[in-house]
């Protein structure tokens, strides 16, 4: 029986969640549709555990601050030809407890268990902290 998990994925380039809300607002970053996508060009083996509900955590300046539900997984076609699998996303951004997170490459499953808690709903429409105290919160513990 399939379980469900998750995706890992730093956002290279974003400063702040809402960086990363700007970037998935533009054509590029989306479906024909208008859904955010991300292309990636490793397909997930464990597909079917992702689609049971899963999400895309995303890694913004070394701390996981939010995750992204994950509505199915498309194959694109590059200009080079090149098969890609995109992920297409839910364009509501949840935001996280922070969790530090060491640099890695490409995508990673995030198992349920190892996935930080969602803000409580009255916290998630706070102003976020700024990333140097965020991160130095998540260093010592505190959420």
């Amino acid at each position: 029986m399939d379980k469900l998990v998750n995706l890992i994925k730093l956002s290279v380039g974003t400063e702040t969640v809402d960086d990363l809300a700007a970037w998935q607002a533009t054509k590029r970053a989306q479906t024909p549709e208008g859904l955010p996508r991300h292309v990636t060009r490793m397909w997930p083996r464990r597909e079917a555990e992702i689609l049971k509900g899963g999400s895309i955590y995303w890694v913004i300046k070394g701390v996981i601050q939010c995750r992204q539900r994950i509505e199915r997984l498309d194959e694109y076609i590059g200009q080079d030809g090149i098969r890609r699998c995109a992920i297409v996303l839910d364009p509501q951004i949840i935001r996280t407890q922070s969790s530090l997170k060491r640099p890695f490459q490409g995508w990673r499953y995030l198992p349920v268990s190892d996935a930080p808690p969602d803000l409580p709903k009255g916290r998630a429409s706070e102003d976020p902290l700024p990333v140097e105290l965020n991160r130095a919160l998540a260093e010592i513990g505190v959420r």
